[in-house]
């Protein structure tokens, strides 16, 4: 490094966004994604004791995986290079591998090369790796938004362990936003700035899971408002504006969420799409859990409209597992779908009633035994006890169906299953009348 570079090294630390200044260095200022680099971990043993084998990060943007490839280049004795897919090419890889080679042949140093977004590399480029990863030239360190198994050389990956980064949680962001403010050497601790409890809530929970976002919109609320008795205030206002987000009265955690979760369910059992969809929007746009809301609309699809149009359960679960697969924005197309299908589907919470009712009498009443002849007669002496005996197979019998006694003796005459008018159990009701010659 000459001393041009070395200055514009130093003046870019001091200009680089907040998000730039404020990445941990080290695993103990690393913050979320315990699953992976908690203590114990194989990932943070791996780091700790600088014996990384070649691996992928995998996750969304705001999550971490660059700063973790940084923190894996601080502690490492290899030699460390980075280059981005975006911009590299072939000629950069053989740069590369031929350095690696002369390291590792005169010095024994290993290479780790951090290749960010590696799912823009094309087959080719992907290719070009893999004979030196494999021969130990190169310790890859992949990051990438995509998935690797999808849109990584299979090869490559096979050779490498993939770690999945989540989304950071609020209570993570929340952790970010206050080191942010009070750090004076890297962060905005010199400006005297505080924010109130409410907006820092809106940052952290509109961010959804990306720090980056959360510490940019913090940096341009302290750097455009104006202090105050010579100190600059955050209030949620300015939270908004600087996230360019309405903030919603909803906490994941309290009455609202609670108000509106049941309003979302009420207005489906109530066939009023149009509301349905509002609450629908609201959960999306306030940052709610996309699995959480599609499990509702399958227990809604289930309890509320049940039998009375089978095809509600199989349109829900379906757009639970599009959810799991495409993940969100485009989630929010089958969510909308199903919980549009169920709001306008007749309905009938027959089947519910009925496991309850069973349930009840199961704890409730004391039942000697299952009667005889529907007991297993398939084991040697069965037969002796009477098991079986006297018992009719329906489908030897006309329309495949013959009166017999099913229900224990002290529930004879018991009603679980009562089928209304409405739906496909209209129809479901009628068959069970023409069985039972009613």
């Amino acid at each position: 490094m000459d001393l041009f570079e070395y200055n514009r090294s130093l003046q870019g630390g001091q200009d680089a966004p907040l998000a730039a200044r404020m990445r941990p260095i080290t695993l103990e200022e690393f913050v979320g994604q315990e699953h992976i680099v908690g203590k114990g971990k194989l990932l943070y043993r791996a780091i700790k004791s600088d014996r990384l084998s070649s691996v992928v990060f995998y996750g969304p943007p705001g999550t971490g995986k660059t700063t973790l490839a940084k923190i894996i280049a601080n502690t490492t004795k290899s030699k460390f290079r980075q280059i981005n897919a975006t911009t590299a090419g072939i000629k950069d890889i053989k740069e590369t591998v031929e350095d690696a080679k002369a390291d590792l042949g005169m010095y024994g140093t290993k290479t780790i090369l951090f290749i960010d977004e590696i799912h823009r590399f094309n087959k080719s480029q992907q290719d070009a790796l893999l004979p030196h990863v494999e021969d130990g030239t190169l310790v890859l360190i992949g990051a990438t938004t995509e998935n690797p198994y999808f849109e990584v050389n299979k090869a490559l990956v096979s050779r490498s362990i993939v770690f999945e980064l989540h989304q950071l949680e609020d209570k993570d962001i929340k952790k970010l936003l206050h080191r942010a403010l009070t750090d004076v050497e890297k962060g905005m601790g010199a400006y005297n700035a505080e924010m109130d409890e409410d907006a820092m809530n809106f940052l952290a929970n509109t961010a959804n899971g990306d720090a980056r976002t959360a510490l940019n919109a913090l940096e341009l609320a302290v750097l455009t408002t104006d202090p105050e008795d010579g100190k600059i205030h955050i209030t949620l206002e300015v939270a908004e504006e600087c996230i360019q987000k309405r903030a919603l009265n909803y906490d994941k955690d309290g009455d609202n969420h609670y108000d509106t979760i049941s309003a979302f369910i009420k207005s489906m059992r109530g066939s009023d799409p149009d509301a349905a969809l509002y609450y629908l929007a609201k959960m999306i746009y306030a940052g709610e859990d996309p699995k959480f809301i599609a499990r509702r609309v399958v227990i809604c699809a289930s309890e509320d409209v049940g039998n009375a149009d089978p095809h509600a359960l199989q349109v829900a679960v379906a757009a639970m597992e599009a959810v799991n697969f495409i993940g969100m924005p485009e989630g929010r197309i089958p969510l909308a779908q199903a919980v549009s299908y169920v709001a306008c589907a007749p309905k009938s919470n027959a089947a519910y009633l009925g496991i309850d009712k069973a349930l009840s009498d199961v704890r409730n009443i004391r039942i000697k035994t299952v009667p005889p002849h529907l007991k297993d007669a398939h084991y040697s002496g069965s037969k002796d006890l009477g098991h079986g005996i006297g018992y009719k197979y329906a489908h030897d019998y006309p329309n495949h169906y013959v009166e017999q006694q099913y229900l224990p003796d002290e529930l004879l005459g018991t009603v679980y299953y009562a089928p209304t008018d409405n739906g496909v159990e209209r129809r479901i009701k009628e068959y069970l009348r023409r069985l039972k010659g009613e």
